[in-house]
């Protein structure tokens, strides 16, 4: 078994945790479809007993993607909300998480509606300055949960020093990096415990799987997170692995072409005499762009844009005239998508929250796909038209 971890990102990518199958010499990890394991005798085997904790397949894929972080550990779960899920369950009544106010509707919605019932409080704060965090801990703080760039508002978030506050408070610092993907960005080097990932989106990257992931350095951490997998059940099946395993093969390849296609869309809508305003952390311009460069590797393909006084009819007919963007949830996928965040992604946060947030009802977001970018750019020019 050859150890990557050492080599560059593009290697580990195809090669990390796909160990040719021993008894055939196949190159693809094998998809077992297994529920259970034969066992020697009661207790002994060959450490597998029941594929709800452990899967090969689904072993090989967490080895990936932890190289991919440069981390020692990683679970996978059937979800990003999943993984998400399992990081709350480590919480106790009492106990307070400071995060960002513009969020996943998906996230809010988890923090809101289930897990403030069971007596956790959430601080839904502007983190964009690290600084404002330290107004919220106290001695019931646990957590600080960060998205960076945010979902939809791109909004940029100093990891390290959110880290370095941290640290000193004794808080545990987990990151959504999903709209980065671990090619543009690696929290766990900047000083995060924790790096979620919503599968589904860049590592997956073909919109045919649905799967989340957690990883992070520490053993007990790792050992936690995987006892609350195995005991609440949120496990990925062996064929959603296999795919995303696939999928992952050409991660730095997509993520080259999203970030160009994204660069080349958000040049042609800055000055677009129909945009009022467009989030998109490349440019100079956008708050925190320097602590982006040092972060990020790149800026990716995600950008927002809100409409120049554009009703929510006549932001719905724009959304629905387009030819080669699609109008869906979801992102990062090889195809272009377009969204309406306030009645689709996050619709579960009142509206009031959203437009504090930006999230007002003529911004639509992009995932900048891999197509030709002329075609993308043209597909714009007649539906903004």
């Amino acid at each position: 078994m050859t150890d990557f971890s050492k080599h560059k990102f593009g290697t580990k990518a195809i090669h990390a945790g796909a160990d040719p199958d021993p008894s055939t010499g196949a190159i693809m990890t094998p998809i077992f479809q297994t529920s259970t394991y034969v066992q020697e005798s009661p207790g002994t085997n060959k450490g597998y007993g029941y594929a709800r904790g452990k899967n090969p397949t689904r072993e090989a894929l967490q080895k990936n993607i932890a190289a991919l972080e440069n981390g020692k550990h990683c679970v996978c779960f059937s979800s990003g909300m999943g993984a998400t899920d399992a990081v709350m369950k480590m919480l106790r009544p009492g106990d307070e998480v400071i995060t960002g106010d513009d969020l996943y509707g998906g996230s809010y919605r988890m923090f809101t509606k289930i897990y403030e019932n069971f007596g956790i409080k959430f601080h839904f704060i502007n983190l964009t300055n690290a600084e404002n965090i330290k107004k919220y801990i106290n001695a019931n703080t646990k957590l600080i949960w960060v998205e960076t760039p945010t979902n939809p508002t791109m909004q940029i978030i100093d990891i390290a020093a959110c880290s370095s506050i941290a640290k000193a408070n004794n808080l545990l610092l987990a990151v959504d990096n999903t709209f980065a993907s671990p090619y543009l960005q690696n929290p766990l080097a900047l000083g995060a415990d924790i790096v979620m990932h919503s599968v589904t989106k860049y590592l997956g990257g073909h919109s045919d799987v649905v799967m989340g992931a957690l990883v992070m350095n520490d053993d007990k951490l790792h050992e936690l997170i995987y006892f609350i997998l195995n005991s609440c059940g949120a496990n990925p099946g062996p064929m959603d692995c296999f795919l995303v395993m696939r999928g992952i093969k050409t991660l730095h390849l997509r993520m080259e072409r999203h970030c160009y296609n994204g660069r080349k869309v958000a040049e042609y809508l800055k000055t677009h005499p129909k945009i009022e305003k467009i989030y998109w952390p490349g440019f100079t311009d956008h708050p925190n762009h320097e602590i982006a460069k040092k972060q990020m590797r790149d800026f990716g393909g995600m950008i927002s844009i809100v409409l120049k006084g554009a009703s929510l009819e006549s932001t719905f007919k724009t959304a629905s005239s387009f030819k080669v963007f699609s109008l869906a949830e979801s992102l990062g996928g090889v195809e272009s998508l377009i969204n309406h965040p306030a009645t689709m992604t996050h619709a579960s946060i009142p509206k009031t929250e959203r437009d504090k947030a930006g999230v007002v009802e003529n911004l639509l977001r992009l995932s900048v796909g891999v197509e030709d970018v002329e075609d993308l750019i043209e597909d714009l020019k007649q539906a903004l038209g």
